[in-house]
């Protein structure tokens, strides 16, 4: 059996569970998220926990397992408390802002790069460097800082870009032998 599946998940007592057949709705303070579970997967609510449980053994069913229970814990999880990436922006005149909803970055093109969250999903900027995702679905919340960070990726030789808060970069030397040679 999933060593992660089998685990149960504590649900706060702000947040409520719905569950029918497949899909599972939660509603909590921060807001409401619904998902469709797999066939063959089945969550069972017994007072302050839910169980995920499979129908049989069959390999599909054993690798959705421990999914799908990640899934409904990180449902739980952003509706009592939300999701939050942190990311940095490192180089000469980068900097982002937030325009009207949207984030604004500065980061070396000819031109600025404008990313628009999707509903539901906030964006933040402190200091001009750097910016803070959060929203209640971490599955959002992981693709637009991943869609940030992509935009301009630290670089090797000066760690220029952006990266995400704590990220270490691996720097490499650069062209050392240049210099004394004649």
């Amino acid at each position: 059996m999933s060593r992660i599946g089998k685990r149960p998940i504590s649900v706060p007592n702000k947040v409520t569970v719905a569950i029918e057949d497949q899909k599972i709705a939660v509603k909590g303070p921060k807001g409401e998220l619904s998902r469709v579970l797999p066939q063959g997967i089945i969550v069972q609510q017994e007072g302050e926990t839910l169980n995920v449980l499979r129908d049989n053994d069959s390999r599909t069913l054993r690798q959705l397992h421990g999914l799908s229970r990640t899934l409904v814990a990180n449902m739980v999880e952003g509706v009592s408390n939300g999701f939050q990436r942190r990311l940095e922006i490192q180089g000469v005149g980068y900097r982002a802002r937030v325009d009207a909803g949207n984030l604004v970055l500065v980061v070396g093109y000819s031109h600025e790069v404008k990313i628009e969250p999707p509903p539901g999903i906030q964006m933040a900027v402190e200091g001009n460097v750097n910016v803070t995702v959060s929203g209640i679905d971490k599955e959002l919340v992981g693709n637009l800082a991943a869609k940030i960070r992509a935009v301009r990726p630290p670089e090797v030789y000066k760690g220029k870009g952006i990266r995400y808060a704590g990220e270490v970069v691996r720097r490499k030397a650069g062209k050392a032998g240049k210099a004394g040679k004649k």
